[in-house]
């Protein structure tokens, strides 16, 4: 299953995201293999952020690291840059995008 996610960034925030994700815990990246991900792709234009992720199933990948306290811990982190953040529902603001098109 593959899926797409928007989330945007506070201005000024993206030298500080991306620093970040150069340091992402390894617990976290063990975490999210373990939960069903097997690519998790992130692109930035300007303040807006494009995740695609490919996985067994979405919903199981947001339950299983939902309450995880290494997921916890990087989530309020990200609160920090983040204006628009992945809420970890399926139906909430920044659910899956629908596709319009594939080749």
């Amino acid at each position: 299953m593959r899926i797409a996610l928007h989330t945007k960034l506070k201005p000024g925030a993206e030298p500080d995201y991306e620093a970040a994700h150069r340091e992402v815990p390894a617990e976290l990246v063990a975490a999210i293999r373990a939960a069903g991900a097997t690519s998790w792709t992130i692109w930035r234009s300007g303040t807006d952020l494009f995740h695609v992720i490919d996985c067994d199933a979405y919903e199981k990948l947001l339950a299983e690291l939902a309450e995880l306290p290494v997921n916890i811990a990087w989530q309020a982190r990200m609160d920090e840059y983040l204006d628009t953040a992945h809420d970890y529902s399926a139906a909430g603001t920044t659910a899956a995008l629908p596709v319009v098109w594939q080749l």
